[in-house]
C-alpha cells in the first residue's frame, strides 16, 4: 500500500498523523505544499483545502487527521484503540477534544495583543484542566502509547514553546500535562514528526503573523 501525506511541515493536524505512522513503522512518502498558496491540485483533493490529506495508492484520498490515524492504525500490524468498545468511544471522545484544544492554542498564539492572549488562556484553561485530570500517565492509559497520545502530543510541544517564552500563568500547575509532555518527547516517533529547527519556524510563523506571542519570540 502506497500512502502520501499531503503536508506543512509545523502543522499540529499533520503531527498528528506522522506520529502515527512513525509508530506504527508504516512505510510513507511526504508532499509539503504551501498554505499561502494552495496548489489547484491540492484543492481539488482536500474538501476543506486543509492539511492533512493522505492518499493511498495514488487513487484513494483521505482527510481529517483523526480518520487518518484511524485508517493508519487499521491497515497496519498492532493496535493503538483499547478493544473495549466503552473505552474506545472514550479515547475517540477525547480525541475530538483535542482538536477544540488546538484551535483554542492557535487563538491563543494568533491573539493580536496581551488583553486578548490573556483573554484566550483563561479561556482554554479549565479545558486543560479535565485533560490533566483524565491522563492516567505517564502516557494517556499508561505505559502503553495510544491514538489519544498521538492527537495530544502537539498540543503539549507547542504549549512548552509558549510557556517558555511567554510563562503562561498557572501553566507549571498542570504537573499531568507536563509529566505527559516529558514521556511523549522521549519517543523516537514524537522528535521525529517535526523539522529540526521546529522552534524557529514556529517563532518566524508568528512573528510573520505580528502576534501577541510572536512579538515575544
Amino acid at each position: 500500500m502506497k500512502l502520501d501525506l499531503i503536508s506543512f511541515p509545523i502543522c499540529p493536524f499533520v503531527q498528528r498523523s506522522v506520529i502515527t505512522l512513525l509508530e506504527k513503522g508504516a512505510a510513507y512518502e511526504v508532499t509539503y505544499i504551501d498554505l499561502a498558496n494552495k496548489p489547484e491540485w491540492f484543492l481539488a483533493l482536500s474538501p476543506l483545502g486543509k492539511v492533512p490529506v493522505l492518499r493511498v495508492d495514488d487513487e484513494h484520498v483521505i482527510f481529517e487527521s483523526a480518520v487518518i490515524n484511524e485508517f493508519v492504525n487499521e491497515v497496519t500490524p498492532g493496535d493503538f484503540h483499547p478493544q473495549d468498545p466503552v473505552a474506545k468511544a472514550h479515547d475517540r471522545a477525547w480525541i475530538a477534544f483535542a482538536e477544540t484544544l488546538l484551535f483554542d492554542q492557535y487563538r491563543l498564539m494568533m491573539a493580536e495583543d496581551a488583553n486578548t492572549f490573556e483573554a484566550a488562556w483563561h479561556d482554554t484553561e479549565p479545558r486543560l484542566a479535565r485533560v490533566d485530570a483524565a491522563v492516567a500517565g505517564p502516557l494517556w492509559r499508561g505505559e502503553a502509547f495510544s491514538l489519544v497520545d498521538a492527537a495530544v502530543a502537539p498540543l503539549l510541544q507547542r504549549y512548552e514553546v509558549v510557556d517558555r517564552i511567554t510563562a503562561l500563568p498557572d501553566y507549571a500547575d498542570f504537573t499531568n500535562l507536563r509529566g505527559w509532555w516529558t514521556a511523549l518527547r522521549e519517543r523516537p516517533a514524537v522528535a521525529g514528526s517535526v523539522p529540526n529547527d521546529f522552534e524557529d519556524q514556529v517563532h518566524n510563523y508568528f512573528r510573520e503573523k505580528d502576534s501577541h506571542f510572536g512579538r515575544q519570540c
